[in-house]
Protein backbone atom coordinates (compact mmCIF):
# COMPACT_ATOMS: atom_id res chain seq x y z
CA UNK A 1 0.00 0.00 0.00
CA UNK A 2 2.81 2.37 0.85
CA UNK A 3 4.46 1.77 -2.51
CA UNK A 4 1.20 2.45 -4.43
CA UNK A 5 0.63 5.75 -2.62
CA UNK A 6 4.18 6.86 -3.40
CA UNK A 7 3.72 6.11 -7.09
CA UNK A 8 0.55 8.27 -7.23
CA UNK A 9 2.04 11.26 -5.42
CA UNK A 10 3.40 13.97 -7.81
CA UNK A 11 7.13 14.62 -7.65
CA UNK A 12 8.37 17.67 -5.86
CA UNK A 13 9.80 20.60 -7.92
CA UNK A 14 12.79 22.77 -7.17
CA UNK A 15 13.76 26.19 -8.54
CA UNK A 16 16.89 25.83 -10.68
CA UNK A 17 16.77 28.07 -13.75
CA UNK A 18 20.36 27.56 -14.84
CA UNK A 19 22.84 30.29 -15.65
CA UNK A 20 21.76 30.95 -19.32
CA UNK A 21 18.21 31.74 -18.18
CA UNK A 22 19.55 33.92 -15.35
CA UNK A 23 21.74 35.89 -17.76
CA UNK A 24 18.94 36.33 -20.31
CA UNK A 25 16.42 37.51 -17.73
CA UNK A 26 18.79 39.82 -15.85
CA UNK A 27 19.88 41.40 -19.13
CA UNK A 28 16.40 41.92 -20.62
CA UNK A 29 14.22 42.66 -17.58
CA UNK A 30 15.88 46.01 -16.63
CA UNK A 31 15.64 47.11 -20.29
CA UNK A 32 11.88 46.44 -20.43
CA UNK A 33 11.26 48.19 -17.11
CA UNK A 34 13.45 51.12 -18.14
CA UNK A 35 11.54 51.53 -21.40
CA UNK A 36 8.28 51.54 -19.46
CA UNK A 37 9.42 54.33 -17.13
CA UNK A 38 10.86 56.27 -20.08
CA UNK A 39 7.46 56.20 -21.78
CA UNK A 40 5.85 57.43 -18.56
CA UNK A 41 8.31 60.33 -18.52
CA UNK A 42 7.46 61.13 -22.13
CA UNK A 43 3.76 61.05 -21.24
CA UNK A 44 4.38 63.59 -18.48
CA UNK A 45 6.28 65.83 -20.90
CA UNK A 46 3.44 65.67 -23.43
CA UNK A 47 0.87 66.53 -20.74
CA UNK A 48 2.97 69.52 -19.71
CA UNK A 49 3.38 70.63 -23.33
CA UNK A 50 -0.35 70.31 -24.00
CA UNK A 51 -1.10 72.34 -20.87
CA UNK A 52 1.24 75.09 -22.10
CA UNK A 53 -0.39 75.06 -25.53
CA UNK A 54 -3.88 75.26 -24.03
CA UNK A 55 -2.83 78.12 -21.76
CA UNK A 56 -1.39 80.12 -24.66
CA UNK A 57 -4.40 79.46 -26.88
CA UNK A 58 -6.77 80.72 -24.20
CA UNK A 59 -5.23 84.19 -24.30
CA UNK A 60 -6.92 86.96 -26.31
CA UNK A 61 -5.56 87.72 -29.77
CA UNK A 62 -2.75 90.28 -29.62
CA UNK A 63 -1.85 92.66 -32.48
CA UNK A 64 1.62 91.87 -33.82
CA UNK A 65 2.71 95.47 -33.18
CA UNK A 66 2.22 94.93 -29.42
CA UNK A 67 4.24 91.70 -29.32
CA UNK A 68 7.90 91.42 -28.43
CA UNK A 69 9.05 89.43 -31.44
CA UNK A 70 12.54 88.78 -30.06
CA UNK A 71 11.04 85.78 -28.27
CA UNK A 72 8.85 83.14 -29.88
CA UNK A 73 5.26 83.37 -28.66
CA UNK A 74 4.45 79.79 -29.64
CA UNK A 75 0.73 78.88 -29.87
CA UNK A 76 -0.38 82.39 -28.98
CA UNK A 77 -3.34 83.92 -30.91
CA UNK A 78 -2.29 86.99 -32.92
CA UNK A 79 -4.06 89.61 -34.97
CA UNK A 80 -2.45 90.64 -38.25
CA UNK A 81 -3.48 93.66 -40.29
CA UNK A 82 -1.92 94.13 -43.70
CA UNK A 83 -1.56 92.30 -46.99
CA UNK A 84 -0.31 89.04 -48.44
CA UNK A 85 2.62 89.35 -50.80
CA UNK A 86 1.56 87.72 -54.07
CA UNK A 87 5.18 87.37 -55.21
CA UNK A 88 6.46 84.93 -52.57
CA UNK A 89 4.57 81.67 -52.15
CA UNK A 90 5.98 78.31 -51.11
CA UNK A 91 4.11 75.02 -51.41
CA UNK A 92 5.06 72.64 -48.60
CA UNK A 93 4.94 69.25 -50.28
CA UNK A 94 3.98 65.77 -49.07
CA UNK A 95 0.97 66.85 -47.01
CA UNK A 96 -2.03 64.54 -47.18
CA UNK A 97 -5.65 64.87 -46.08
CA UNK A 98 -8.09 61.96 -46.22
CA UNK A 99 -5.49 59.99 -48.17
CA UNK A 100 -5.25 62.66 -50.90
CA UNK A 101 -1.91 64.25 -51.83
CA UNK A 102 -1.57 67.96 -51.44
CA UNK A 103 0.47 70.92 -50.21
CA UNK A 104 0.30 73.55 -47.50
CA UNK A 105 0.47 77.12 -48.79
CA UNK A 106 3.10 79.33 -47.14
CA UNK A 107 2.97 83.01 -48.01
CA UNK A 108 4.66 86.18 -46.82
CA UNK A 109 2.39 88.58 -44.95
CA UNK A 110 3.31 92.25 -44.40
CA UNK A 111 1.82 93.54 -41.15
CA UNK A 112 1.38 97.27 -41.69
CA UNK A 113 1.03 98.35 -38.05
CA UNK A 114 4.35 96.78 -37.02
CA UNK A 115 6.03 96.94 -40.47
CA UNK A 116 7.12 93.33 -39.99
CA UNK A 117 7.01 90.43 -42.39
CA UNK A 118 6.33 86.86 -41.40
CA UNK A 119 5.50 83.60 -43.09
CA UNK A 120 1.86 82.53 -42.78
CA UNK A 121 0.53 79.03 -43.45
CA UNK A 122 -2.79 79.51 -45.24
CA UNK A 123 -3.78 75.85 -45.07
CA UNK A 124 -3.97 72.78 -47.30
CA UNK A 125 -4.68 72.51 -51.00
CA UNK A 126 -5.11 69.27 -52.99
CA UNK A 127 -2.53 68.53 -55.68
CA UNK A 128 -3.86 65.60 -57.71
CA UNK A 129 -1.87 66.32 -60.89
CA UNK A 130 1.86 66.64 -60.25
CA UNK A 131 2.44 67.87 -63.79
CA UNK A 132 0.82 71.21 -62.98
CA UNK A 133 1.13 73.38 -59.90
CA UNK A 134 -2.12 74.04 -58.01
CA UNK A 135 -3.66 77.46 -58.37
CA UNK A 136 -3.21 79.68 -55.30
CA UNK A 137 -5.70 82.56 -55.33
CA UNK A 138 -4.67 85.47 -53.12
CA UNK A 139 -7.14 88.10 -51.86
CA UNK A 140 -6.03 91.65 -52.54
CA UNK A 141 -6.10 94.73 -50.37
CA UNK A 142 -5.96 95.20 -46.64
CA UNK A 143 -6.69 92.03 -44.64
CA UNK A 144 -7.25 91.30 -40.98
CA UNK A 145 -6.21 87.76 -40.10
CA UNK A 146 -6.57 85.67 -36.97
CA UNK A 147 -3.47 83.50 -36.71
CA UNK A 148 -1.69 81.24 -34.26
CA UNK A 149 2.05 81.63 -33.70
CA UNK A 150 4.08 78.46 -34.16
CA UNK A 151 7.35 77.27 -32.61
CA UNK A 152 10.49 77.65 -34.68
CA UNK A 153 10.58 74.85 -37.28
CA UNK A 154 12.88 71.97 -36.46
CA UNK A 155 15.80 71.45 -38.79
CA UNK A 156 15.58 67.67 -38.96
CA UNK A 157 15.27 65.27 -41.88
CA UNK A 158 12.52 66.11 -44.31
CA UNK A 159 11.54 64.43 -47.56
CA UNK A 160 12.79 66.84 -50.19
CA UNK A 161 10.95 67.75 -53.38
CA UNK A 162 12.43 68.65 -56.72
CA UNK A 163 13.18 72.41 -56.85
CA UNK A 164 10.97 74.48 -59.11
CA UNK A 165 11.90 77.54 -61.09
CA UNK A 166 9.83 80.66 -60.61
CA UNK A 167 6.94 80.99 -58.22
CA UNK A 168 5.28 79.34 -56.38
CA UNK A 169 8.20 77.20 -55.20
CA UNK A 170 7.65 73.60 -54.10
CA UNK A 171 9.67 72.77 -50.96
CA UNK A 172 10.03 69.72 -48.76
CA UNK A 173 10.75 71.53 -45.51
CA UNK A 174 10.52 74.97 -43.91
CA UNK A 175 13.79 76.92 -43.96
CA UNK A 176 13.07 80.48 -42.87
CA UNK A 177 16.61 81.89 -43.40
CA UNK A 178 16.62 80.58 -46.97
CA UNK A 179 13.12 81.91 -47.57
CA UNK A 180 14.23 85.33 -46.35
CA UNK A 181 17.06 85.40 -48.90
CA UNK A 182 14.51 84.71 -51.64
CA UNK A 183 12.39 87.69 -50.60
CA UNK A 184 15.29 90.08 -50.08
CA UNK A 185 13.66 91.27 -46.83
CA UNK A 186 13.94 90.02 -43.24
CA UNK A 187 11.32 87.60 -41.92
CA UNK A 188 10.45 86.94 -38.31
CA UNK A 189 12.29 83.82 -37.01
CA UNK A 190 8.97 82.04 -36.51
CA UNK A 191 5.83 81.61 -38.55
CA UNK A 192 2.08 81.53 -37.97
CA UNK A 193 -0.89 79.63 -39.32
CA UNK A 194 -4.40 80.82 -40.03
CA UNK A 195 -7.24 80.03 -37.68
CA UNK A 196 -10.75 79.07 -38.66
CA UNK A 197 -12.83 81.95 -39.96
CA UNK A 198 -9.89 83.95 -41.27
CA UNK A 199 -9.84 85.49 -44.70
CA UNK A 200 -7.56 83.84 -47.28
CA UNK A 201 -7.83 80.46 -45.54
CA UNK A 202 -7.79 77.13 -47.31
CA UNK A 203 -8.45 73.84 -45.49
CA UNK A 204 -7.39 74.30 -41.85
CA UNK A 205 -7.81 70.95 -40.12
CA UNK A 206 -4.38 71.08 -38.56
CA UNK A 207 -3.06 67.78 -37.16
CA UNK A 208 -2.49 67.57 -33.41
CA UNK A 209 0.63 66.50 -31.58
CA UNK A 210 2.34 63.55 -33.30
CA UNK A 211 1.99 61.45 -30.15
CA UNK A 212 -0.28 62.21 -27.22
CA UNK A 213 0.31 61.47 -23.54
CA UNK A 214 -2.23 58.64 -23.66
CA UNK A 215 -0.26 56.87 -26.39
CA UNK A 216 2.94 57.10 -24.36
CA UNK A 217 1.07 55.70 -21.35
CA UNK A 218 -0.23 52.85 -23.51
CA UNK A 219 3.29 52.02 -24.65
CA UNK A 220 4.46 52.08 -21.02
CA UNK A 221 1.77 49.55 -20.09
CA UNK A 222 2.94 47.31 -22.93
CA UNK A 223 6.58 47.42 -21.78
CA UNK A 224 5.61 46.66 -18.17
CA UNK A 225 3.39 43.80 -19.37
CA UNK A 226 6.32 42.32 -21.31
CA UNK A 227 8.49 42.62 -18.21
CA UNK A 228 5.85 40.81 -16.13
CA UNK A 229 5.51 38.10 -18.78
CA UNK A 230 9.28 37.63 -18.84
CA UNK A 231 9.37 37.25 -15.05
CA UNK A 232 6.54 34.71 -15.11
CA UNK A 233 8.24 32.69 -17.84
CA UNK A 234 11.51 32.82 -15.91
CA UNK A 235 9.86 31.35 -12.82
CA UNK A 236 7.94 28.75 -14.83
CA UNK A 237 11.01 27.63 -16.79
CA UNK A 238 13.13 27.54 -13.64
CA UNK A 239 10.88 25.07 -11.82
CA UNK A 240 12.22 21.56 -12.46
CA UNK A 241 11.24 18.14 -11.10
CA UNK A 242 13.30 17.16 -8.06
CA UNK A 243 15.43 14.24 -9.30
CA UNK A 244 16.39 13.50 -5.72
CA UNK A 245 12.88 12.12 -5.10
CA UNK A 246 11.90 9.70 -2.36
CA UNK A 247 13.37 6.22 -3.02
CA UNK A 248 11.73 4.49 -0.04
CA UNK A 249 9.66 2.42 -2.46
CA UNK A 250 12.56 0.04 -2.98
CA UNK A 251 12.71 -0.85 0.70
CA UNK A 252 8.95 -1.47 1.27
Amino acid sequence: MTSSRAECMPGRRRFAPGWPLWVFTLALLPVLIGLGFWQLERAGEKRELQAQIDQQRSRPATPLAELDTTTIAAWRPLLLTGSLDTRYIWLLDNRTRDGRPGVEVLQVFHDRASDRRLLVNRGWLPWPDRRELPAVPTPQGNLQLQVEALPAPEQGFRLESAPTAGWPKVVGRIDLPTFATHTGAPLLPWMARLQAGSQAAFRLDWPGLPMTASKHTGYAVQWFALAAALLILFIWAGLRPDSRGNNNDEHD
